[in-house]
């Protein structure tokens, strides 16, 4: 496994790449073609299509493994394990491309965007494949670190300061969609809809932290396992 892992990473990095370039060019080209001022306003779409998790995730996933790849096909040695940041890279990446899948599957699967807004395929692979590669990575990658509970803290900041810049942002956006004079990436997250309300935005808020919390948790002790199992072997 320690041969062939670096390039299962950098053939999840090259498909979350392409997943989130064909997504991107289909979003540019219905801005291109807006017939309202917001619909076309090219530096608020594209900073919109960035300030989606999904997206920020994915190209941290790719980022991550290719990195890793990287380093493992530089490091051949079979008692080395990755550096410390190396770890804490791919511990974050892992839990929020995991977060992610669950997420969507469990509250955004099925819910209509505008007609040819999203790239089928490239849309499964955000939101289902990556997520089961770095679940993968996490489960069998080779030379993993043992971390420190300390890292599931880290894997929190992150996220924070997502919803902070999310929800401060969103007042100030004018959606392209629909000419609103706010923006939210994701309807829990959208005060303004039918039903909802900032009570309801802060329970999602503090349910997807808890998440977050616990699969961070998760990730790091299956680390820690998978490297005393390592250590007794050798």
């Amino acid at each position: 496994m320690t041969t062939w892992w670096p390039y299962f990473r950098l053939a999840g990095s090259a498909l979350a790449v392409a997943a989130i370039v064909a997504q991107l060019v289909r979003t540019l080209g219905i801005a291109a073609n807006a017939q309202t001022e917001w619909g076309g306003h090219i530096p608020t779409v594209v900073s919109n299509f960035f300030s989606f998790f999904t997206i920020e995730s994915n190209v941290l996933a790719a980022v991550a493994l290719a990195v890793g790849a990287v380093w493992a096909l530089r490091t051949r040695g079979p008692d080395a394990v990755e550096p410390r940041w190396l770890a804490v890279l791919l511990l974050c990446a892992s839990t929020y491309m995991i977060v992610t899948g669950v997420v969507y599957n469990l509250l955004l699967r099925g819910i209509e965007l505008p007609q040819g807004a999203t790239v089928p395929w490239s849309n499964e692979v955000l939101h289902v494949v990556i997520p089961l590669v770095m679940l993968a990575d996490v489960l069998f990658a080779p030379r993993r670190r043992r971390l420190g509970w300390g890292a599931v803290g880290i894997a929190a900041i992150f996220p924070i300061a997502w919803v902070v810049y999310t929800l401060v942002r969103a007042n100030l956006v004018v959606s392209p969609a629909t000419g609103e004079p706010w923006w939210y990436p994701y309807p829990f997250l959208n005060p303004h809809l039918p039903g909802a309300s900032a009570g309801s935005v802060a329970a999602y808020v503090v349910l997807i932290a808890v998440i977050i919390l616990g699969v961070a948790a998760l990730v790091v002790w299956a680390g820690r396992i998978r490297a005393s199992r390592s250590e007794r072997a050798s």
